[in-house]
C-alpha cells in the first residue's frame, strides 16, 4: 500500500510499507531546501529549423521543418551546449484521425547554444539565457526500413520525400509505419517517436528512447546515422499494432501502453548504463507503479525496477544523480497548450542501490512491495510562481531535463538544472482565459548546491580521436 506524508511545502516523502534497506529509508527521510530559478528563455515556435531540406509541408500543411516540440528531450553535450529532441513532429492539427493526425516529420535533435549570463542590476533574474539553434541532425538507419503504403487510410507511402533525394532512409514520425508481423519493439519499423537523448562519455553518439516501440537506440552524433538498436524485454511490447493508439490499446493484454511507452531517458555519469522509464504503468500491471528499466551499454543486459507513480498523472524524464541515484519528473497534463492552470509538475530523488529486479514480476499490487521511496526536489509550480510566473502560463509539457554547467552566484559555485518544455509545435494557444498567447519553445534554468542533492556526479566528456573507428551498421 503506498503512503503519503505530508510534513511541509518541499518536504513530501513517499514511500512503500515494505522491509527496506537501512540507506533507502534514510534516502527517504531527508528535506532538502529546493533549488533556486535563476534563468528564463525561449526560442519563438514559428521558427524553422536548420533542416532545410525538410521544408516542405507535411501531409497536414505543416512545414516539414518547423522548429517545435525542442523540449521533449533535453541533454548537456558540455560547456554551454545541448542536444535538444523534438518528439514525433506536429500532430496537433486535425487532418486524419486513422493516423492519429500524425505526419511523415523526420525525427531530429537539435544542437543549442545555451548560454548564461549575469543579468544586468535590477533584474528579475540573476542570470539572462540566450538560446541559439546552431545544428540540425535528421535521424536515418543504413538498413531499410518498414513504411506504410496508406492504403485504405487516404493517404499515400508514409515514406518520408527525402528518401528518394538522398538514397537514404529516414525515420518517420507517422504512427502506420510499422510491420504488423512483429513486436512493437521490431528495430526495422519506420515509425520513431523519440522522447529521450543522451550524450555518450565519448560525445560521439547520442542515445535516443523511442515511444512508438519502446526502443532505444543509438545513432551517430555527426552523421544521425542508426549504429545499434538495443534489445528490449518482451514484456515491454504489444503484440497486436495499429496506427490509432486507441485501438492498440484495447487490442492489447500487456506491454506499453499507446503514447505512453519510453518517456524518459538517462545516463549513469560512468557512461555504462542507460535508465530508460516508461510514462504510465503497463497494461498488465495498471494502477499507478510503472517501470525504470536499466541498460548495461556494453552487454546489453536489462534489469526493471518498480517507481511508485504519486502526484502527476505520468512520468516525462529521468535524470542521473549518480551511477545509483536518479531525478524523475512527474507531471500531470495541465496548463498553457491544455486551456487550463498547471497543477503538477515536480522532480522526485530516487535511489536503486539495493533495490529489487522485477522483471519477472508484473501486477500493480504484486510489485506495490518493491516501489522505490522517493523524496522530492523540486514543485516547478511552486518555483515559477513564487518568481511571478501565472499558471496558466505555466506550461503543460515540461519533460526535458538535464544538468548544466556550473555558475558562480555571490562567490559560490553551484551547479544548474535545465528544464525544457514540449510545445507540440503550436506557435500560439488559448490560455485558461481564451486568450490567444505565443507558446514558444521554453527553458527553466535552476541553481542548486551540494547540499542540495546529495552524491551529485556530473557527466565527464572524453573526446576520442578522430580516426577511432566509431561508425556501426545497424
Amino acid at each position: 500500500m503506498l503512503i503519503g506524508t505530508h510534513v511541509s511545502r518541499g518536504q513530501r516523502i513517499w514511500g512503500v510499507v515494505t522491509n527496506l534497506p537501512l540507506a533507502l529509508l534514510l534516502l527517504a527521510s531527508v528535506a532538502l531546501a529546493e533549488p533556486q530559478l535563476i534563468a528564463i528563455g525561449s526560442v519563438s515556435g514559428t521558427y524553422e529549423d536548420l533542416a532545410i531540406e525538410t521544408a516542405p509541408a507535411l501531409e497536414n500543411g505543416i512545414p516539414g521543418n518547423r522548429l517545435g516540440g525542442v523540449g521533449s528531450g533535453l541533454a548537456h553535450a558540455g560547456g554551454n551546449i545541448f542536444l535538444a529532441l523534438p518528439d514525433r513532429g506536429p500532430n496537433a492539427k486535425a487532418y486524419n484521425s486513422a493516423v492519429d493526425d500524425t505526419a511523415s516529420y523526420i525525427p531530429r535533435f537539435h544542437t543549442l547554444s545555451l548560454s548564461l549570463a549575469p543579468s544586468d542590476a535590477g533584474s528579475a533574474l540573476p542570470f539572462t539565457l540566450t538560446p541559439m539553434v546552431i545544428d540540425t541532425t535528421l535521424l536515418s538507419s543504413k538498413a531499410p526500413l518498414v513504411y506504410g503504403t496508406g492504403a485504405g487510410l487516404g493517404l499515400g507511402s508514409g515514406a518520408p520525400a527525402l528518401n528518394a533525394v538522398d538514397h537514404t532512409h529516414y525515420f518517420s514520425g507517422r504512427s502506420d509505419n510499422f510491420d504488423p508481423a512483429h513486436l512493437s519493439t521490431f528495430p526495422f519499423n519506420g515509425r520513431l517517436d523519440p522522447e529521450g537523448i543522451r550524450v555518450a562519455n565519448d560525445g560521439r553518439s547520442v542515445y535516443i528512447s523511442d515511444e512508438y516501440g519502446p526502443n532505444v537506440y543509438e545513432f551517430d552524433r555527426s552523421s544521425g546515422r542508426r549504429i545499434r538498436a538495443f534489445a528490449m524485454p518482451e514484456n515491454l511490447a504489444v503484440k497486436l499494432l495499429s496506427p490509432v493508439g486507441n485501438d492498440e490499446i484495447t487490442g492489447n493484454i500487456s506491454g506499453r501502453v499507446a503514447n505512453k511507452g519510453m518517456e524518459g531517458l538517462a545516463i549513469t555519469p560512468d557512461g555504462k548504463t542507460l535508465v530508460g522509464v516508461m510514462q504510465a504503468a503497463l497494461i498488465q500491471d495498471g494502477g499507478s507503479i510503472i517501470r525504470i528499466v536499466t541498460i548495461d551499454i556494453r552487454t546489453g543486459r536489462t534489469h526493471q525496477y518498480a517507481y511508485p507513480l504519486t502526484t502527476g498523472s505520468g512520468v516525462s524524464e529521468i535524470l542521473a544523480i549518480n551511477n545509483d541515484g536518479l531525478l524523475l519528473d512527474e507531471r500531470d497534463g495541465k496548463g498553457l497548450g491544455d486551456g487550463s492552470a498547471a497543477i503538477v509538475k515536480q522532480l522526485f530523488r530516487v535511489t536503486l542501490k539495493g533495490a529489487t529486479d522485477v522483471s519477472q514480476i508484473s501486477g500493480s499490487a504484486n510489485l506495490a512491495p518493491f516501489a522505490l521511496p522517493k523524496t522530492p526536489f523540486l514543485d516547478v509550480i511552486a518555483a515559477l510562481v513564487a518568481s511571478g510566473v501565472s499558471a496558466i502560463h505555466i506550461p503543460a509539457k515540461i519533460e526535458g531535463i538535464s544538468f548544466g554547467p556550473d555558475v558562480n552566484m555571490n562567490g559560490s559555485v553551484k551547479h544548474t538544472l535545465f528544464i525544457a518544455t514540449d510545445n507540440d509545435f503550436t506557435a500560439v494557444t488559448p490560455d485558461k482565459n481564451k486568450v490567444v498567447t505565443d507558446n514558444p519553445n521554453q527553458f527553466f534554468v535552476f541553481a542548486f548546491d551540494d547540499t542540495q542533492l546529495p552524491g551529485f556526479v556530473p557527466q565527464r566528456f572524453i573526446r576520442q580521436h578522430d580516426d577511432d573507428d566509431h561508425h556501426g551498421d545497424d
